[in-house]
């Protein structure tokens, strides 16, 4: 995923917008790390206070056990679905259970930690993309994850905007400072024990929710297409169809870069610091209700899906993401299981549509069942 030229329908003609869009000018070249990755051997814990290895004793395991049987989550990160495409994983992922266990790319290996003072049934699930048009997508990614692993469980919609703001305004400085402008996607849910889902969503990962009959996505693109319909230039099958059925690699905002998006005309001088919430007051009617950051109820039996672009950048995405229901929608199936079948329809699917070379692919999926009781697996 990249910030590139890019040509967008509008209804009176193809107008090229790349002088339009300053954050998809900037050319990069690979500048020396300093301060970001000049320890290749460091962990996230090595740095980060909030987290240390601690025995299974440190946490009410009775009470957590409970509360851990009441989700199951599965996650996977593929640097490619076929094994064609890119040689590095610029994805990244985070998975902390109602355990404290924390479950990562580190360095593009699976790590494991274990989270200090967790709160027991809290989890915090997120998916990130680094922006594999610039230099050091991945460590832009990777630093997103370190930052994630220093804040704290939160139960507060308002407290966690504050916070994820707060980590992108600090990240923004110190790429800055090291001379490098990159960036990565970030959809993340925080989940509390008690209560509704929280959502916080940046760029062109998505969310989407599955049950047995549709499957309905939950976040808006942060796409040039959506910027159009905001300014009312697009209308909503107009944005539905350069959105949903065509394919881009082309984003208006990222977690760490900053972004156009919110700028009131198709000119953008500069790249924006501050992050552009889509909100019920700015997104056009036909995205109302899909604001970026708001509170979610996860229902019974339905399987909500987190992740970056590799999954649906297809030449017919709609013909993909259709199967989903009845491959998803099994609740006597674990979703380890379903999840390695979708992987494989995946590549199955990108070689017939001819797609090559495919792109990164991380997916959670998360499931709340219908009745009490042990889900089919656990992780």
């Amino acid at each position: 995923m990249g910030f590139h030229r890019v040509w967008i329908w509008l209804p009176a003609a193809a107008v090229p917008i790349h002088d339009r869009l300053r954050l998809q000018m900037h050319t990069h070249t690979d500048h020396p790390m300093t301060n970001l990755a000049d320890t290749p051997d460091r962990l996230p814990s090595d740095n980060v206070t909030f987290k240390r290895e601690l025995d299974s004793g440190a946490l009410p395991r009775e009470l957590a056990l409970k509360k851990e049987a009441s989700l199951e989550i599965a996650v996977r990160s593929l640097h490619s679905p076929t094994g064609r495409g890119r040689r590095e994983n610029q994805d990244n992922f985070l998975v902390v259970n109602g355990l404290g266990q924390a479950h990562l790319l580190w360095r593009e290996q699976e790590t494991r930690l274990r989270l200090a003072d967790w709160p027991a049934g809290h989890r915090r699930l997120a998916v990130l993309d680094g922006m594999g048009g610039h230099s050091h997508g991945r460590e832009a990614a990777e630093k997103a994850v370190e930052g994630l692993l220093s804040l704290p469980a939160i139960a507060d919609l308002a407290q966690l905007s504050e916070a994820l703001n707060a980590l992108h305004q600090r990240l923004y400085q110190e790429f800055r400072a090291a001379g490098l402008e990159t960036g990565c996607t970030l959809v993340l849910l925080e989940i509390p024990p008690q209560g509704s889902a929280m959502l916080f969503h940046v760029g062109d990962s998505r969310l989407y929710a599955i049950d047995e009959y549709r499957v309905q996505c939950l976040t808006v693109d942060h796409v040039p297409a959506t910027h159009l319909a905001m300014l009312g230039l697009l209308n909503g099958a107009q944005w539905l169809q350069q959105v949903h059925i065509q394919t881009s690699s082309q984003i208006s905002q990222a977690f760490i870069l900053g972004g156009t998006l919110g700028v009131p005309h198709l000119y953008a001088e500069t790249i924006e610091a501050d992050l552009y919430e889509l909100h019920e007051g700015n997104l056009p009617l036909f995205l109302r209700g899909l604001g970026d950051r708001r509170i979610l109820t996860l229902e019974p039996g339905w399987v909500y899906l987190l992740a970056s672009d590799g999954l649906w950048h297809l030449s017919s995405p709609q013909a993909f993401i259709q199967r989903w229901p009845a491959l998803l929608a099994q609740p006597h199936r674990p979703l380890e299981e379903l999840l390695d079948e979708l992987l494989e329809i995946l590549a199955e699917t990108i070689r017939q549509q001819r797609s090559l070379p495919d792109d990164n692919c991380t997916v959670i999926l998360l499931r709340k069942p219908r009745q009490t009781g042990c889900p089919p697996s656990q992780r």
